[in-house]
């Protein structure tokens, strides 16, 4: 499995992890057995949300007993992300995950308390080793902006945001923003929202030619195109252990300029959006 450095100061992490949005919707034992698969095939890169309902009571039992190997990522919701309410979120998010610390925090969107507030509390949260880096979620170039200049330089560990063949937003500023001031790219639904590429389109066609290529599958291709960039790491969802090994297996699939030349003439990034995507 790659490696990549997690923001300016970051320890470097799996270029591929695992996201568990809806991952508490499903049969529950299915799901700590593709959580445990993946760790066991290098994706030690966890990331949840108190939004995503009981999914932080579903890590908490795949990950007992290897809590040391992990990265682990939870967000905060904008609408408890006052100082005092992000203080409370993140400590209800660490009972929930039965840890002492999470290794990165995250505000999950944008909300209506200042940033200044909410950088407070990551702050604070960070002075008490609650949390060991912060991030944010859904940010465009211009709130990256804003934040930077309430937070400094080499504060911001990560932004996550929507990132897929048939969506590439974030290709225009938010990647070059992040890679000039040091900040990890994380995407997250890589695979899309129930949208991937059929077999049948043209850009499915090509994905399965560079598949077989590399005796790989169209969704592995997909993580490493999307994870072309130094600072792009990918958090797909598995809903089976087998879908988990394959989502790792993408972590060593590395592509040819004329291969990664061809996924983008298939999915072309288009013009630049007048706001950010988001799920």
């Amino acid at each position: 499995m790659q490696t990549k450095k997690f923001g300016k100061s970051g320890p470097q992490i799996p270029v591929i992890g695992q996201g568990t949005w809806y991952l508490d919707r499903g049969d529950r034992k299915a799901a700590i057995a593709a959580l445990q698969r993946g760790i066991d095939a290098g994706m030690t890169h966890i990331d949840t949300a108190e939004m995503y309902g009981d999914a932080e009571l579903v890590i908490a039992d795949a990950i007992a007993g290897q809590r040391e190997k992990l990265f682990l990522v939870s967000k905060v919701l904008p609408s408890n992300a006052s100082r005092r309410g992000t203080i409370t979120a993140c400590e209800r998010s660490l009972k929930r995950l039965k840890t002492d610390h999470l290794d990165c925090y995250l505000l999950h969107w944008r909300g209506s308390y200042p940033l200044a507030d909410t950088v407070a509390a990551f702050d604070e949260l960070v002075a008490a080793g609650k949390i060991r880096s912060w991030g944010v979620s859904n940010f465009d170039a211009d709130d990256l902006g804003q934040l930077l200049a309430v937070a400094g330089e080499g504060k911001i560990a990560c932004n996550q945001v929507l990132y897929h063949l048939q969506e590439r937003a974030i290709e225009h500023a938010v990647i070059p923003w992040c890679e000039q001031h040091g900040v990890a790219v994380v995407a997250y639904s890589p695979f899309g929202h129930n949208d991937f590429p059929s077999a049948s389109s043209k850009g499915g066609a090509a994905l399965q030619s560079i598949a077989q290529a590399h005796k790989a599958t169209p969704r592995q291709v997909a993580l490493s195109f999307l994870t072309r960039a130094p600072s792009v790491l990918a958090i797909p969802k598995a809903s089976s252990a087998d879908h988990a090994a394959e989502n790792a297996a993408a972590g060593n699939l590395k592509l040819s300029d004329s291969e990664i030349a061809a996924l983008d003439k298939a999915f072309p990034r288009g013009p630049k959006p007048r706001s950010l995507p988001m799920l």
